[in-house]
């Protein structure tokens, strides 16, 4: 009959071996997954994340015509708000709250979302990493004649294009 003890201390040392190469293992998968740290980072998440939607907001066409390499598409702010601001607005307006700032107000109203700010660069656009859900893009471009934009846009999947023009723009004015 053979002995036992032999076979026994050989397999828990294989393993032993095989738990240390699983974990050395699965940690190198996550490293490797894991977004460059370069990687700009806006809002909420880490941009690259697979939960962030890389978001490029365009302005294609200016109203009034011209080319959108200007200098107020370059100076164009771009705010996205997790919540309806001209709503929450008026409900502030409407009910009032002693002491209270509006400013206050809305950053309550968003919870953990905060809101996300960029510009548009010298070719009228710009990309931002989001959090998929519902979100209003807020944009005003000056210029002789400024175009304020007050865009709802569902953010979903990994990548989407939001394109700011004339049809969408919600006030427009002239300048004089």
């Amino acid at each position: 009959m053979s002995n036992p003890v032999p076979t026994h201390r050989w397999l828990v040392a294989t393993l032993r071996v095989a738990l240390i190469l699983a974990l050395v293992g699965a940690g190198w998968l996550i490293y490797h997954r894991m977004p460059p740290a370069d990687a700009p980072q806006h809002g909420l998440g880490v941009a690259g994340q697979t939960r962030d939607t890389l978001l490029r907001i365009v302005v294609l066409s200016p109203p009034g015509g011209g080319d959108v390499r200007n200098s107020a598409a370059a100076t164009t702010p771009v705010q996205l708000y997790s919540i309806d601001v001209a709503a929450a607005q008026r409900e502030f307006l409407d009910e009032r709250r002693p002491g209270q700032r509006f400013e206050d107000f809305i950053v309550r109203r968003m919870g953990a979302r905060q809101p996300i700010r960029t510009q548009l660069d010298e070719s009228g656009q710009t990309i931002v990493y989001v959090p998929p859900g519902r979100w209003w893009i807020h944009a005003t471009q000056g210029g002789a004649q400024e175009v304020i934009w007050r865009l709802p846009v569902n953010v979903a999947g990994r990548e989407q294009t939001v394109e700011l023009t004339a049809a969408n723009a919600y006030m427009r004015t002239k300048r004089f």
